[in-house]
């Protein structure tokens, strides 16, 4: 069978989870990195809504495009850990999943607006991270009793919500540095010095048709 193909942009929080869990997962994929400003047209072919990270499972031909395409990033991690899930990253689902929703509804929404204030004149920047706050604080509040945002160890939910909190950092890293969030810092640090999250961040030059195939994750776990 011929590798499932994700079309990934290295910078972005959805499709950095996407690539955590097919990493934590094992599962070998052909990588197409995109250039945001110029997608190619083979990835709006098998998703027209234009967004990363889009996984292509088993393009042999014998099923509709519809059954051999995930689209959004939760539905590939969750794919990908049905698959296999050495690190027991499922688990505690309920909980985990409230806690990803607030995560891309109320969390992302002010994260966004933080991070381009200018484009959000409505309010100030500090005006939305204080808006982002109460998420952190539950994070925060989490982390001080336990390894992991829903149990004593990663799961689905850390890997999640990482690359966003990582993302709300790197706004204002001063600020972020002195906060009070001591327990969400050290879990931020955890991840960013994890070999997963090095292994997820190496760069690729954009994708054309024709190059050759870059195997991801480069070394299978």
């Amino acid at each position: 069978m011929p590798l499932p193909i994700l079309y990934s942009f290295r910078r972005c929080p959805y499709a950095i989870r996407a690539r955590l869990a097919l990493a934590c997962a094992g599962i070998r994929c052909e990588l197409r990195e995109v250039v945001l400003r110029d997608k190619p047209a083979e990835m709006l072919a098998v998703s027209a809504k234009g967004t990363v990270p889009v996984l292509h499972v088993g393009h042999d031909g014998t099923q509709p495009v519809a059954q051999r395409v995930i689209a959004e990033s939760l539905d590939i991690m969750l794919w990908a850990l049905q698959q296999h899930d050495p690190e027991h990253w499922l688990g505690c689902e309920e909980r985990a999943m409230a806690l990803i929703g607030r995560n891309d509804g109320e969390f992302k929404w002010a994260l966004d607006r933080y991070k381009y204030a200018d484009r959000y004149p409505e309010k100030t920047a500090v005006e939305y991270r204080e808006m982002a706050e109460p998420f952190l604080r539950t994070l925060d509040a989490s982390l001080q009793h336990s390894a992991g945002l829903v149990a004593n160890r990663p799961t689905l939910a850390d890997a999640a919500i990482f690359p966003f909190v990582r993302q709300f950092s790197m706004v204002d890293p001063v600020w972020f540095a002195a906060s009070g969030y001591k327990a969400l810092q050290r879990w931020l640090s955890d991840w960013l010095a994890s070999d997963l999250f090095a292994a997820v961040m190496t760069k690729y030059p954009p994708w054309r048709p024709g190059d050759a195939i870059t195997l991801f994750p480069a070394d299978s776990r």
